[in-house]
């Protein structure tokens, strides 16, 4: 089993930035994909930023220029740098990690727990 730990949510000014993180433990022989999500009020989650082990990215439109997101696979962890941040950036943020726990396995998903991310005057 794997478990997913996500931190560096809040409250924040418009404009303002957070950086979220998401580290990934237990039965992890490798990782593939980590990403982050989003699922607002009312509203359905929608991909917010992927990444690869390859180094691959992909953004939202709706968030491109403005977040990033890196990984250090030497610590199973991925990151959101969000900056200028708007009031429709308001969500809970959910981390996802495709891993496989030995060389024989097949990848599985895991989400995190979610965090919340408030951006209000």
């Amino acid at each position: 089993q794997v478990q997913l730990a996500e931190s560096g949510g809040g409250l924040v000014q418009p404009g303002g930035s957070l950086r979220l993180s998401c580290a990934a433990s237990g039965s992890i022989f490798a990782v593939y994909g980590m990403d982050w999500y989003r699922q607002a009020p009312g509203k359905q989650r929608e991909m917010v930023a992927t990444s690869t082990s390859s180094g691959r990215t992909n953004y939202a439109d709706s968030v491109k220029g403005r977040f990033t997101i890196s990984r250090d696979d030497s610590k199973n962890t991925v990151y959101l740098q969000m900056d200028n941040l708007k009031p429709e950036d308001t969500a809970v943020y959910y981390c996802n990690v495709d891993t496989k726990a030995s060389p024989y396995s097949n990848y599985v998903d895991f989400w995190g727990q979610g965090i919340q991310v408030t951006v209000s005057s």
